[in-house]
């Protein structure tokens, strides 16, 4: 009862929970000297450890409650896998690369980053967000192992294509990309393939030790609040490596910010409608919503460092994601929330209330 009071608590005041993680880790950034080097004294490579450690065990909690025997389930609704498909690597892509000329044509590096964010799908905060929206947890597992296979394979395509390519064809400035299959994979096993591996070890487990009824009723609700802890973790660190930069620019930072609201915005609400319109229910389409919308801003960091270095414009606009992401995102399980009560049938809705108001 006490793991459960104190998972609501943190649940119902998570808007404004976020809002200060994200204000102590700017004013830490900016008014402590010494916290950026010390921060990156734990890095290996273009990897924060804190980074990696806070994303793998905020992601671990989701991954416990997924019932893997029903992932085959996912598949089998081709009309939606086929939109989700078409939302992430189409829409999306070609979406931030026209807002990214539009707004940052005459800043290169930003550009570059904008559009890296674009092409990183998510594979990892989705789970948080769609989980809070009361999603389809054993489908967006589903698309999320979808996207990441097409990250490792296809991300340094699309990077070269639409950073390299296209910018020179229309006459503006475009940069080498050089970026492996190994490298996105190692992504995509550190951020996605550890939470999961555990998270399935733990239910096999812990079902065939101790019961189906124990699991879900007294160990799923002692680990649920380690996702809010960690993601707030992640935040103070996040925003800690760039405060200073986002302090001392304001307007960059609103420059890039615009076009990246306007794209969480525009790709949620579009999935949404077409979710809809395709007739799949709340869960679903919440889950599709959610997955088009996000993007894997640990991905889009690592590569920008990794081809601009760490103090690149690039650089900057990719840590700009995260800091317009997760307020939006969080905003945006409330919208869902309201059109699950709004648009499906009394059948579907969950009986749950706005996060802000939980």
């Amino acid at each position: 009862m006490k793991t459960t009071s104190r998972l609501k608590f943190l649940d119902r005041y998570l808007t404004a929970w976020i809002f200060l993680a994200m204000a102590v880790g700017v004013a830490a950034g900016f008014f402590v000297p010494g916290i950026v080097p010390f921060l990156n004294r734990f890095s290996v490579g273009t990897t924060s450890l804190p980074i990696a450690v806070g994303l793998i065990v905020m992601m671990y909690p989701p991954f416990t409650k997924v019932r893997y025997e029903e992932l085959p389930e996912v598949f089998r609704n081709k009309k939606v896998l086929g939109l989700s498909l078409v939302q992430n690597w189409v829409v999306g892509p070609i979406l931030m690369f026209v807002l990214a000329i539009v707004f940052l044509r005459g800043y290169p590096e930003y550009m570059a980053g904008l559009i890296m964010i674009g092409l990183a799908r998510c594979i990892a905060m989705v789970i948080v967000w769609n989980e809070l929206a009361k999603g389809d947890t054993e489908y967006a597992a589903g698309l999320v192992a979808f996207n990441s296979l097409f990250q490792v394979f296809f991300y340094s395509i699309y990077a070269w294509i639409f950073i390299t390519v296209l910018p020179a064809k229309l006459g503006l400035h475009g940069a080498v990309v050089d970026v492996s299959i190994a490298d996105i994979a190692k992504s995509v096993f550190v951020y996605l393939g550890i939470p999961c591996v555990a998270g399935f070890l733990t239910r096999v487990s812990l079902i065939r030790a101790r019961g189906q009824e124990w699991y879900e009723h007294n160990f799923i609700p002692r680990v649920s609040p380690l996702t809010l802890v960690a993601l707030l973790f992640t935040i103070v660190v996040m925003f800690s490596l760039k405060g200073e930069y986002i302090v001392r620019l304001p307007l960059d930072v609103l420059r890039i910010a615009v076009p990246l609201l306007i794209y969480f915005v525009a790709m949620f609400l579009v999935s949404f409608y077409m979710g809809k319109r395709l007739g799949a229910d709340y869960s679903k389409t919440a889950t599709l919503s959610f997955t088009a919308a996000s993007n894997n801003f640990e991905l889009a960091i690592a590569v920008a460092v990794s081809v601009f270095g760490i103090n690149s414009g690039a650089a900057f606009a990719a840590v700009i994601g995260p800091l317009v992401e997760v307020p939006v995102m969080i905003s945006l399980v409330n919208v869902a929330l309201y059109f699950q009560h709004r648009y499906f049938p009394v059948s579907q809705l969950a009986a749950v209330a706005p996060v802000s108001n939980r």
